[in-house]
């Protein structure tokens, strides 16, 4: 099996300034380090390097994505804010969304690293790929940049694909901790596009990521989202993936699986409050690559997203990136000792209230599905 690994040094050179946390210097706040910084990312990638797995792993080199490519899912008014806000060199382009200079050209390259992924799976080069991109984009609404996201690094690469003919349908697993607004709404009323999130309920952004939220017009029935409790861990994230996404893959036969990977799921994210370990994100990964291989010829791609320990982040993604490979190395958790006294937890009856909720959903997308036939 040949995994695809997309990186590039520019990536970490996206700015997001001098915050405390998330909250802006003044007067009470002292300056420190944005938690959106090159950190986690950087200390992944150092990760597979020094542990061996990169010799184990296809590099690809990205492209920037064009302004065309943008607009296929961004506004012009969008894209020449961030532009704009670019070349002043620093500001805030929406809603923690922190900017600095050249990161218009930096996002451009982030959705490339995703694009670049998508390609090299969809035309055989390899089998599966990891793409690490930064800045993120499952909160980049079509009008508006959120939560660190620019533009919509997932939502610009698959229409690219439809675009080039090289993609048809596609499936958007997100098990970032938090919402994923921007990809849920840029294919809203698609069905060409199943977009399925599973998320802390009702952290960021609030009132968004409800069950009842399944998508309109002809996308109804095509978004999932299953909003689970605060505290949930390995018990509720394993029975989620194996009674709700894994029968809604299995229905929809995407040709192309892609997951948003973000790591703040685990129980060391300052943003988050759920309690995944490297192990728990190993077996997630290992039921996505079954899965592809079930339903799409195994064409499966991950493209990062958020995840704020920068001391964790890295042993949660080399864990997902050996299993993508099919290769482990000597790397051990360090933290492997103590995982099942905060991360081991069974399924829980509030939890599983959620997960039956959701599980409920799938007679719709059957419904359309076979309408659709």
């Amino acid at each position: 099996m040949a995994t695809g690994y997309v990186f590039h040094e520019q990536l970490m050179w996206h700015d997001t300034g001098s915050s405390a946390d998330m909250m802006p210097p003044g007067r009470f706040v002292e300056p420190g380090r944005h938690l959106e910084s090159p950190g986690s990312k950087r200390r992944l990638n150092n990760l597979i390097q020094v542990s061996g797995l990169s010799r184990h792993l296809v590099p690809i080199i990205p492209e920037p994505v064009s302004v065309e490519d943008l607009l296929r899912v961004h506004t012009q008014r969008h894209v020449d804010d961030i532009r704009m806000l670019s070349e002043r060199g620093s500001g805030f382009a929406g809603p923690q969304a922190p900017i600095g200079l050249n990161s218009f050209d930096i996002a451009l390259l982030s959705a490339g690293t995703t694009y670049a992924a998508m390609r090299a799976v969809l035309t055989g080069r390899v089998d599966n790929a990891y793409a690490l991109a930064r800045p993120p984009g499952h909160h980049a609404e079509p009008d508006q940049a959120l939560g660190n996201c620019l533009f919509s690094n997932i939502g610009v690469s698959v229409r690219r694909l439809q675009h080039e003919g090289l993609l048809g349908r596609a499936a958007v697993v997100d098990w970032d901790v938090h919402h994923g607004n921007g990809t849920e709404t840029v294919f809203y009323s698609d069905p060409s596009v199943l977009t399925i999130s599973v998320h802390q309920d009702n952290l960021y952004p609030t009132g968004r990521g409800a069950l009842v939220d399944n998508g309109k017009g002809a996308g109804e029935g095509y978004n999932i989202n299953i909003p689970l409790p605060a505290g949930s861990g390995t018990g509720a994230y394993e029975s989620t993936f194996d009674r709700v996404i894994a029968p809604a893959l299995r229905a929809y036969k995407p040709d192309l699986v892609i997951v948003a990977s973000g790591f703040d799921a685990s129980g060391f994210d300052p943003l988050g409050r759920m309690m995944l370990n490297s192990e728990c994100f190993r077996r997630l990964a290992a039921r996505m690559v079954a899965l592809a291989a079930e339903t799409s010829n195994g064409r499966l791609i991950m493209s990062h997203e958020g995840g704020y320990s920068e001391g964790y982040v890295p042993f949660c993604g080399h864990a997902v990136i050996e299993t993508l490979a099919n290769h482990r190395t000597e790397v051990v958790d360090p933290l492997s000792d103590h995982i099942d006294e905060w991360a081991g937890q069974d399924l829980q009856p509030h939890q599983a209230e959620v997960i039956d909720a959701a599980e409920g959903l799938l007679a719709g997308l059957r419904q359309r599905l076979a309408s659709a036939a």
